[in-house]
């Protein structure tokens, strides 16, 4: 469900053209950079309140750039909201290293720490918009390793398999796979963990889909005592009242871990409307949430991160494009709907 960059070249391309770019200028400042190749004049955020680092060529930023060159300058500072915060890097199926390594080094040059997301498992969302994955075990493993060769000692945070464990819970994975998933998350933690510089949050559902009771067992079998904690609500619009909450009291049943909240689209809380089962595909309505921070409202909560990117469609739903794709009518109303 969640809509990662698909196309393995795309995101190659971007990922190289941002790490030149970063290696090019002095952008581990705050003021706006000249050499910035969107032609937006992208910033960094402060590094005291937030340690992530901002793609200066990330489709938001385009897209401010576009509008900027169109002369529509409101809706070029309605999409700044998205292209000046920090979000999640998606690593493709396809060149695992180089991408992990471009994001790292971009973001090592900006004094800054990359937020990468890793989804990739076997059989990952269930044959649902975003399906597909590694094509098994060992192809998983390799990635993985081709992912932490990338990284090496530079700093990143990685959120780990958004909805493996759950769908673990739900039903939504079949049995035969459950014992394959639950060895090769673990190995991706420890693989992860290994790295000098490198923090794991393993994702752990939403305030929405169930109770914690249903989840902390199989979190504990993947291996979240190994982690630095767990992630909620990725891709998802449940207040960040209701994660904290649902967090804690998960937290509480797998050794006090802490966790971060996906705050990225969840200004208004979730859609309550149409049908149950795609409430959460490319709702209307919605709005950006809390700007990511690690001044957050409860000890247990590391981060407010930005996972899923703004702007990109959940799916073919609604009129939207295929997972993962930029939308900028979309994300035109999500930063018009988050007020000033």
């Amino acid at each position: 469900m969640y809509g990662m960059r698909g196309a393995g070249a795309r995101t190659s391309a971007m990922v190289l053209g941002a790490a030149l770019l970063i290696a090019g200028c002095s952008s581990s400042g705050d003021k706006d950079d000249p050499e910035d190749s969107s032609g937006a004049r992208i910033t960094q955020q402060p590094k005291g309140t937030d340690p992530f680092w901002v793609n200066p060529a990330g489709n938001a930023a385009q897209q401010v750039a576009a509008y900027e060159k169109a002369g529509k300058k409101t809706d070029a500072e309605q999409i700044r909201k998205i292209a000046e915060q920090p979000t999640g890097e998606w690593i493709g199926p396809e060149n695992p290293e180089q991408e992990a390594r471009g994001f790292t080094e971009a973001a090592e040059k900006a004094d800054r720490t990359a937020l990468l997301v890793l989804y990739n498992i076997p059989h990952r969302d269930c044959g649902q918009y975003s399906q597909g994955g590694a094509a098994d075990g060992n192809a998983y493993r390799s990635w993985i390793d081709g992912v932490a060769a990338g990284i090496g000692d530079r700093p990143a945070t990685v959120i780990l398999e958004p909805d493996a464990v759950l769908h673990l819970v739900d039903g939504c994975t079949q049995d035969e796979f459950h014992e394959e998933r639950y060895d090769l998350l673990g190995g991706a933690i420890d693989k992860l963990k290994s790295l000098k510089n490198t923090k794991v949050y393993l994702d752990a559902g939403n305030a929405g889909w169930g109770h914690p009771d249903q989840i902390f067992e199989p979190l504990k079998w993947a291996g979240v005592e190994r982690a630095d904690g767990f992630s909620v609500n990725v891709s998802n619009f449940y207040s960040t009242s209701d994660s904290i909450a649902y967090g804690k009291q998960l937290s509480e049943k797998v050794g006090g871990k802490h966790f971060v909240i996906d705050t990225s689209r969840n200004g208004k809380g979730p859609y309550t409307e149409g049908k149950a089962d795609e409430r959460w595909c490319n709702p209307p309505g919605r709005a950006l949430g809390e700007t990511p921070t690690t001044k957050t409202a409860d000890a247990l909560v590391d981060a407010y991160v930005w996972v899923k990117r703004p702007g990109e469609s959940d799916g073919e739903c609604k009129g939207g494009p295929k997972a993962g794709e930029w939308w900028p009518a979309y994300a035109l109303k999500l930063a018009q709907a988050s007020g000033t």
